[in-house]
């Protein structure tokens, strides 16, 4: 599918901008980037690609119907990709209202946007056009943990029943189910994507792994909730975006499909590794680990997540290019690289403190 006209919501976020540098560079498409640009959304992550005649930016909240209605009706996409969520755990524990809105309201007014503007398409356009919604795993709720259970453990497959532990997984999974009953109730053509944990360059480090390579590279301490044995499954980010865009142009309307990593991790050797890879690029005289330090356990806290992603390798012909080992050391060498586009998205408004503790 060629030049077609692809919104994406949130295309200033980590994911989000991963996508829309990766249809730029890689296709002909065109490419409407909605975001809000709240804390997590930096246009710096596209800087490179402001003057690509294929690009546009519309600085437009989700949450208001009246701006998605003119964006539909200026723009005329043939693709929505639907990124734009709150999405960090910590911050859904202390403010979950900014989670309902955004990623429950915010969804419903982009359906029913993308619903009314794909009513007035002659039939051909009808059968092109795509809502792709991209999701999390941890709608799943938590698989059992090695030290819980001996053999063969269970993934996530695409017919998990949604069990979600935090206020961002449950806002996550009404959204979800918000675009499944669009599909069934008004035919309007949907396809749900759930990932496992991205990691990669642009991400704002509030999450784990950019918090911990700065704040090695600081002196500060590596903080690590609990023991640190929550596993996680990574998936490289630029992998992540590669399977969206193959999902949005050749995903069947009405399936959804699991993306991951194939690399599960505790927590603790994604650190351990950090340093590894830290204390062999900028040397200091103490090993990077020895800032290491465990703290109180994030409330409601899920021990593992894990993808069986086997139906986009046999439908869509996808797997992850990148294993961990070389998606985290690129990761590292970015962050060393881009110390400025650190400073600027910290931008004074968050110092790398913990987030989501109930007091």
């Amino acid at each position: 599918m060629s030049n077609l006209k692809i919104l994406v919501t949130g295309g200033a976020g980590f994911i989000g901008s991963a996508v829309v540098r990766y249809i730029i560079e890689n296709t002909q498409n065109s490419v409407i980037n909605l975001d809000k640009l709240t804390y997590a959304g930096n246009l710096e992550s596209l800087k490179f690609i402001d003057n690509n005649e294929r690009y546009v930016f519309e600085q437009v909240d989700i949450c208001s119907r009246e701006e998605l209605d003119r964006v539909f009706k200026t723009h005329q996409p043939d693709v929505v990709m639907h990124l734009a969520a709150e999405s960090h755990v910590d911050r859904s524990i202390t403010g979950p209202a900014e989670f309902i809105q955004t990623n429950i309201v915010g969804t419903y007014n982009l359906l029913e946007a993308a619903r009314e503007y794909w009513n007035t398409l002659e039939e051909n356009e009808k059968q092109v056009f795509r809502f792709h919604h991209i999701s999390t795993d941890e709608v799943y709720g938590d698989l059992p943990h090695p030290d819980e259970q001996e053999g063969d453990l269970p993934l996530f497959t695409e017919k998990t029943p949604y069990a979600p532990s935090s206020p961002y997984s449950a806002s996550k999974a009404s959204s979800d189910h918000l675009v499944r009953a669009w599909l069934r109730t008004y035919g309007f053509p949907t396809i749900i994507t759930n990932c496992s944990n991205n990691y990669g360059p642009y991400h704002f480090p509030e999450k784990l792994i950019p918090l911990v390579i700065l704040n090695a590279l600081e002196g500060k301490e590596l903080p690590i909730y609990g023991k640190g044995d929550q596993i996680r499954d990574w998936l490289y980010v630029d992998d992540h975006a590669r399977a969206l865009y193959k999902v949005a142009t050749e995903g069947q309307v009405g399936e959804t499909y699991n993306i991951g990593g194939h690399n599960e991790k505790q927590n603790i050797e994604v650190v351990e590794t950090i340093c590894t890879i830290l204390d062999e690029l900028v040397p200091k005289e103490t090993k990077y680990s020895e800032q290491i330090t465990f703290v109180t356990d994030r409330p409601g806290h899920d021990r593992r997540y894990a993808i069986n992603s086997s139906k986009m390798s046999k439908e869509l012909n996808w797997t992850p290019v990148e294993t961990f080992e070389t998606g985290l050391r690129k990761t590292v060498q970015w962050y060393l690289d881009n110390k400025k586009w650190c400073q600027n998205v910290q931008d004074g408004s968050y110092q790398r403190e913990r987030l989501g503790k109930i007091e």
